[in-house]
């Protein structure tokens, strides 16, 4: 495809379906895959991994079955089973190839397989995605299933992953067996700002055409699409990749800041509330209401009707204000009688005023 061609690229780097031949290990994912393999090796039973929609759980999920499947264990995996309890244990024994029929067959059909793979030295591992989708029959239902063990080890190994909902479903009343059976649980989140940078240099290095290494992201264009992604790795890939249209499309070998900010615009759903949009956005408005100011500036300038409608809605508004601000009108006072030469009005007024005495007449 051209766009790949234009920036030196074999395949797309930034694509939402997990790719574990483009996995980053950040310190915390290698954290969690080495705790599961250990939890699963010392047979603790059941073990959760809980994280927010696109912290990398699923890609976890997929590194897990290829270590396991690679050390010739049995694998058995379920992406967000939305079934009835009763079908949780078909489904189970059709992934570990055991022959379905009624409950009781497959359970002891199930029991039998688990206890020869526990005989031959083989872990037995049961994955969950997207676990919260079980429900909290389902949960229940795979918490029996922890129960089929010996006297000195678990028999089934079981990890759940599932977003923070799933924490939320473990805390009703009537799951505390289920919470009682977890021995380890794990947190996945987003990546530091050092991490984002180095997940979207690997992304691009392990799709590029071998012998073209130019840098495809400035580092401010990245340090941008970071933190408007609030470094998510999804929302990373997703802004990453409009980004590099926005590039492409501009005929730039190189991806800046006013690509990114395109991509931001177009995805205003995904960075609502970020930093980084609120930076550019604040300037933009600006700009507008001082181009708002200027145009209505420059009517005035060239409308003369316009001028004169100002001038008569200025002088109708000083007639109604400017009397309202003076307060009411002073209220007359009459003189008092007295001799013909007594103190003028205004003297009576003064007098009215001040408090003073009326000068005698002469």
């Amino acid at each position: 495809m051209p766009y790949l061609a234009h920036f030196g690229l074999k395949e797309h780097p930034f694509t939402l379906t997990p790719n574990t031949n483009q996995y980053f290990p950040t310190e915390k994912h290698t954290e969690i895959i080495q705790s599961i393999l250990f939890g699963i090796a010392r047979n603790t039973g059941i073990l959760k991994v809980v994280g927010d929609v696109g912290t990398g759980k699923t890609m976890l999920c997929r590194l897990l079955l290829r270590k396991l499947v690679g050390s010739n264990d049995a694998v058995a995996y379920l992406n967000a089973p939305q079934v009835d309890p009763e079908s949780i244990v078909t489904l189970v024994c059709a992934e570990f190839g055991i022959e379905t029929g009624s409950r009781s067959q497959m359970l002891q059909g199930l029991n039998t397989f688990l206890l020869e793979q526990h005989a031959l030295g083989r872990n037995a591992v049961l994955i969950v995605d997207e676990a919260q989708a079980l429900g909290s029959a389902g949960l229940e239902a795979v918490r029996l299933l922890s129960n089929l063990e010996t006297e000195r080890n678990k028999l089934l190994q079981i990890i759940l992953f599932g977003q923070s909902e799933l924490d939320e479903l473990l805390q009703q009343p009537n799951l505390r067996q289920v919470i009682q059976r977890i021995g380890f649980s794990f947190n996945t989140g987003p990546l530091s700002m050092a991490e984002a940078v180095h997940y979207i240099c690997h992304r691009v290095r392990t799709s590029r055409i071998d012998g073209i290494d130019f840098p495809i992201f400035s580092d401010r264009a990245m340090h941008l699409l970071a933190e408007a992604a609030s470094f998510v790795p999804r929302v990373i890939n997703i802004l990453a990749d409009k980004s590099l249209l926005v590039g492409y499309g501009d005929g730039a070998i190189q991806v800046g800041e006013k690509h990114v900010r395109g991509a931001i615009t177009d995805t205003p759903q995904l960075v609502k509330g970020s930093k980084a949009r609120k930076r550019w956005s604040k300037p933009v408005w600006y700009g507008i209401i001082a181009a708002e100011v200027a145009a209505v500036a420059l009517l005035f300038a060239l409308s003369p009707p316009l001028q004169q409608w100002a001038k008569t809605t200025y002088a109708r508004a000083q007639g109604v204000l400017m009397p309202a601000l003076a307060g009411p009108p002073a209220i007359p006072v009459k003189a008092a009688p007295s001799a013909p030469h007594a103190t003028p009005v205004d003297g009576a007024l003064t007098e009215v005023s001040t408090g003073a005495a009326a000068p005698a007449a002469k």
